[in-house]
């Protein structure tokens, strides 16, 4: 048998991982492609807004690039923000052609609702920062009374990598921000001001049921949100018990299998301020040196596994 055929047979025979996103030359997604191919994985990038969905009565299939995909082992979702919609509908098709996904849509569409994450994270009985919502209408003194007084932090309902994230230090400024927001339609959170952690906080990712790794991120001179998109700066930490529970105990109610989750260092202990369903970590391997990409596909080829066991019996 020539020897080309046979390289091809022994591609076919390895395990296809799949990871949903916009380009393969994006840091993360990069890094898991690395990984996956390391573990033995055949990989491909599945582009969400390339993908037709089709439905008849045989069940559902994906179509990507006009090419049906089929065989998938597992599949890592990294949907951006702007592309929710369209991605979630990927996700859900995945899952009902019976594909493993590293977090399913009903998780990544909680953490991308602030408000129905921290509902779930407070009904929990995991420690968050005061939140109300506010909506058009209400008495802004009686809202800054409820989050604990001024300063206070105002968010939109959706948003990453600090984008909608304000500070108010007066009343006046909450109700001009407020104004301005509802007047474009926007629902708002408005947040307890953990002065105790003014311009930092812990990013923690968790896989599964452990945190993998951890940095402190702090903000530049004069900005409070210390996001590294915002030009925040991160270092490595060793997580104390109570915080890397937090963590994988947020990650696992809102039922996420990857998550990083943000972390406030309050008097009262950690509370957890935000999760997301498709971390970035380039700052944080550069910060630990760890290969948060080698965890994640590890866990996924675990999880593509148990499938298949399954699937056999």
């Amino acid at each position: 048998m020539p020897r080309k055929v046979k390289k091809i047979q022994r591609a076919r025979r390895q395990p296809a991982l799949a990871i949903l996103s916009r380009k393969k030359t994006l840091y993360s997604t990069r890094r898991l492609l690395e990984a996956a191919t390391a573990r033995g994985f055949r990989t491909r990038v599945l582009d969400v807004l390339r993908c037709n969905l089709a439905l008849e009565l045989e069940g559902a299939r994906l179509y990507h690039k006009g090419k049906e995909v089929s065989g998938l082992a597992v599949a890592v979702p990294r949907i951006g923000a702007s592309v929710t919609s369209i991605g979630l509908s990927v996700v859900r098709h995945l899952e009902a052609m019976g594909v493993p996904l590293i977090n399913s849509a009903s998780a990544i569409a909680r953490s991308r609702d602030k408000l129905a994450a921290l509902q779930q994270l407070a009904s929990a009985g995991v420690r968050i920062p005061r939140t109300v919502l506010a909506r058009g209408g209400g008495d802004v003194r009686d809202l800054v009374a409820q989050v604990g007084g001024l300063p206070a932090i105002l968010k939109l309902i959706q948003g990453t990598q600090g984008v909608g994230v304000m500070i108010a230090h007066s009343a006046a400024e909450v109700e001009s921000i407020l104004g301005t927001l509802w007047g474009l339609g926007q629902e708002i959170l408005l947040q307890e001001f953990v002065a105790e952690s003014r311009g930092r906080d812990i990013r923690a990712l968790v896989v599964g049921d452990r945190v993998v790794g951890a940095m402190r991120r702090e903000a530049p001179r004069g900005e409070f949100r210390s996001n590294l998109h915002r030009g925040g700066f991160g270092s490595a930490v060793q997580l104390a018990a109570d915080y890397a529970e937090a963590a994988v105990r947020a990650a696992q109610v809102v039922g996420l299998d990857v998550a990083g989750v943000d972390l406030l260092e309050s008097n009262d202990g950690p509370k957890v301020v935000e999760l997301n369903s498709s971390p970035g970590f380039e700052g944080l391997e550069r910060a630990t040196g760890l290969d948060i990409a080698a965890e994640i596909v590890a866990f996924a080829a675990r999880v593509a596994e148990g499938a298949r066991r399954v699937m056999a019996l």
